[in-house]
């Protein structure tokens, strides 16, 4: 017996927002029983004993540790710059001034 009717299937089809035709109602409520099927008998494996992973393998952070470190003074930076004023880059104006 299917764990999913037609009516369910249009029900959820509407609240997605989804065009669904007679034909695609019987095709997806085929489908959504064979994929509650699929995890129903995951439900029966999983064990209380097994504990709950994300990731088959172990998975650990390739990333250095986060550490202070000195950087440039203003002046430092700056002295790289085509144009700077009052400590900062200057740069071309790509805007006009709204009033």
């Amino acid at each position: 017996m299917p764990k999913i009717s037609r009516d369910e299937v249009a029900h959820l089809a509407g609240l997605a927002r989804l065009a669904v035709t007679e034909q695609e109602l019987d095709t997806f409520a085929g489908q959504l029983d064979q994929i509650l099927d699929a995890v129903a008998k995951v439900g029966q494996v999983a064990a209380e004993d097994i504990p709950p992973t994300s990731h088959a393998v172990p998975v650990t952070n390739v990333f250095r540790a986060d550490e202070v470190r000195p950087g440039l003074s203003r002046e430092q930076a700056l002295s790289g710059a085509p144009a700077a004023e009052e400590n900062r880059f200057r740069v071309p104006r790509i805007l006009s001034e709204e009033a």
